[in-house]
């Protein structure tokens, strides 16, 4: 009995001893997770993107682009912040993609604005009568009846609010597919910019940045829309999509989400989009979800909600 206890009394000595060497750093986190965001504006040049009454879905996009990069910029200094375009031009999608893996970007936000199509409505306005034939040569006749008439006429569409994609990682069998926006408007010739969707090294790397990447895009995407909603702004929700219109999410190398900031079809949501004071709100909003987003990831005190 003697000898257990003189054996447990020396291990504990030596453990007291090691450990004593040992200073755990004050205040000490995970190194930095977020050294470079790549911010893109959509859209650019003669490629105008989605139509208001009176805007551009490209000139709001850059705007919204720059501001959110500025307010970046100021919160946090050691963090490099790049973007795709800072002026009215068209980079490809390819080379959007391709600008944000050069540099080696730790996120990817593109911001867009959407765009509802008008509805279509017919209004019964009576009959008419129309006039057809039957039979051929002498048993020929003519005769007539009497059809519905309709009058055609459209109004806006009031989908309104905002709406964050990611790339859907459960969808592989739309891998390295090129597609373009959802109006055909994202690029002039989508075969100029496409990638080889049948090399093998493209597929390969699409699903792994897809499946890599898919929980930490969820997580930012789904802090946006709440930071949104904390504004009081209409929130759709996040959205999964590999079907149309963010290629270019699937194309980078690390977490990556569209953010559509509202619907240019829309009167009210437009004029807060054109708005000094809505642009600034959407991006000090984005700016917010960014500051949660990398508190979670580096294991930092987490910021409130809201801005």
């Amino acid at each position: 009995m003697i000898k257990k206890v003189t054996c447990y009394l020396l291990i504990a000595t030596v453990f007291t001893v090691l450990t004593s060497f040992y200073t755990k750093p004050v205040g000490a986190t995970q190194k930095p997770v977020i050294r470079t965001i790549i911010i893109d504006a959509g859209h650019g040049g003669s490629d105008n993107g989605a139509r208001g009454d009176y805007s551009f879905e490209k000139d709001i996009c850059l705007d919204v682009a720059l501001k959110l990069g500025k307010k970046l910029e100021q919160e946090f200094p050691d963090i490099k912040v790049l973007y795709t375009r800072t002026k009215d031009e068209y980079p490809s999608i390819k080379a959007r993609a391709d600008f944000a893996n050069a540099n080696k970007g730790d996120l990817f936000v593109s911001i867009h604005v959407n765009a509802g199509p008008p509805i279509k409505h017919s209004k019964f306005a009576g009959y008419k009568t129309q006039t057809y034939y039957t039979g051929k040569g002498k048993s020929r006749k003519k005769r007539t009846r009497r059809v519905p008439r309709y009058n055609i006429y459209y109004t806006e569409n009031p989908s309104n609010g905002t709406e964050t994609y990611i790339w859907a990682a459960d969808r592989t069998d739309a891998k390295g597919e090129f597609i373009t926006d959802r109006l055909s408007e994202e690029v002039n010739d989508s075969t100029e910019y496409a990638p080889d969707i049948n090399d093998p090294e493209f597929k390969a790397k699409s699903l792994l940045w897809t499946k890599r990447f898919f929980d930490k895009s969820l997580m930012l995407a789904t802090m946006v829309e709440e930071e949104f909603v904390s504004g009081g702004r209409v929130s759709r929700g996040v959205k999964q999509r590999n079907e149309k219109g963010i290629w270019v999410l699937q194309a980078t190398a690390m977490p990556s989400i569209l953010v559509e900031t509202g619907f240019i079809t829309h009167r009210p949501d437009e004029d807060y989009l054109n708005s000094n004071k809505g642009q600034e709100e959407i991006a000090s909003h984005v700016m917010a979800a960014i500051k949660r987003y990398k508190a979670a990831t580096e294991g930092t005190p987490a910021p409130k909600q809201g801005f």
